[in-house]
């Protein structure tokens, strides 16, 4: 709607911030005024030993898989660690030291623990609207996590410039506001232009960042990734600081596979919940795609991260250009 001069009256209706929103002034101050990078620090880095694949659980404990596996390092998701209903932190987090221990890992290693900060949309909000009131921060520094993946909001071509803008700062702030915590946390990024990346890319050498995290869960289908996540992946590729780590998530197609290897070389890490999700719908991860096998489900689990941590390992190995220098223009 406009009023009579012309001008855009303000939104009041439309759950995405943009500049018509009545209250962009307040989303503005809730981001400290700016849009820029210039005043956030750098965050976290990857613990050493951590394993190059990392399977993720959807249970709050690991004892039903981890029987026989003794896997290096275990990753569990924000919402197994905040309510979706409630938004509040599980209880039984409340009589742990520590995050191993609540897993039923052992509390002083060597296996790790892993929080993914990923969720749906109105989780990963709660995290940013209600951590202060909750105290999440501090709960998240006690629990001593190994690793964790920065809450992660979100990014919808079809939304807004403001919105994207505001979740980018958002993504870096309250990564850099875990660490300054002295939680092991590493930001994750999301772009919708190259100038999106240019920005990071200037970011990151300025601030000397050790680490950084990409969701691509939401790349569903084969066009998705060849035109939207590559062509990004392949650029950060190219300008990312030699000593900067990449955490990226996903499911754990070969082909995609293999691609992230050639890009990123020995400096990517994995974390998957495609083992989990194939054991205990019985089947088993094999090159030729999924198959039906009778076993115990923490026998198939075992398999698949078996198989997952290899097509990691074998596609580290051979890191080089894979598209050409047309391709790689964005």
């Amino acid at each position: 709607a406009t009023a009579f001069t012309g001008a855009p009256a303000p939104c009041r209706s439309c759950p995405i911030r943009c500049g018509s929103r009545h209250d962009i002034s307040s989303w503005m101050a809730d981001v400290g005024g700016t849009l820029s990078f210039d005043d956030i620090g750098a965050a976290g880095d990857i613990p050493v030993g951590l394993p190059h694949f990392i399977p993720q659980l959807d249970a709050n404990t690991v004892e039903t898989f981890d029987t026989d596996l003794r896997w290096g390092a275990y990753a569990l998701g924000l919402r197994r660690w905040l309510s979706p209903t409630t938004h509040e932190l599980y209880p039984r987090y409340n009589g742990y030291s520590c995050a191993r221990e609540a897993l039923r890992l052992p509390p002083e290693g060597p296996q790790m623990a892993v929080l993914v900060g990923y969720g749906e949309d109105p989780l990963v909000e709660a995290f940013w609207t209600r951590r202060a009131e909750l105290d999440l921060v501090a709960r998240l520094a006690e629990q001593r996590w190994d690793l964790v993946l920065a809450p992660n909001f979100s990014m919808y071509a079809n939304q807004p410039r403001a919105e994207h803008l505001l979740n980018f700062r958002r993504n870096l702030l309250i990564a850099a506001e875990l660490a300054a915590a002295g939680v092991p946390a590493v930001p994750n990024i999301y772009w919708a232009r190259k100038e999106d990346l240019d920005r990071y890319l200037a970011w990151v050498a300025d601030v000397g960042l050790p680490a950084l995290a990409v969701n691509l869960q939401t790349f569903r289908t084969e066009e998705d990734w060849a035109t939207m996540a590559m062509p990004g992946l392949t650029y950060l590729s190219m300008g990312l600081p030699e000593h900067t780590k990449v955490v990226l998530t996903g499911g754990t197609r070969p082909n995609r596979l293999a691609d992230i290897g050639r890009l990123f070389g020995g400096r990517w890490w994995y974390i998957s919940q495609k083992p989990v999700q194939a054991a205990r719908h019985g089947r088993r991860l094999t090159a030729a795609g999924e198959v039906v096998a009778y076993a115990r489900p923490e026998d198939l689990f075992a398999s698949n991260v078996r198989f997952a941590a290899g097509l990691v390992a074998a596609s580290s190995e051979h890191p080089g250009p894979i598209y050409t220098p047309a391709q790689r223009l964005m």
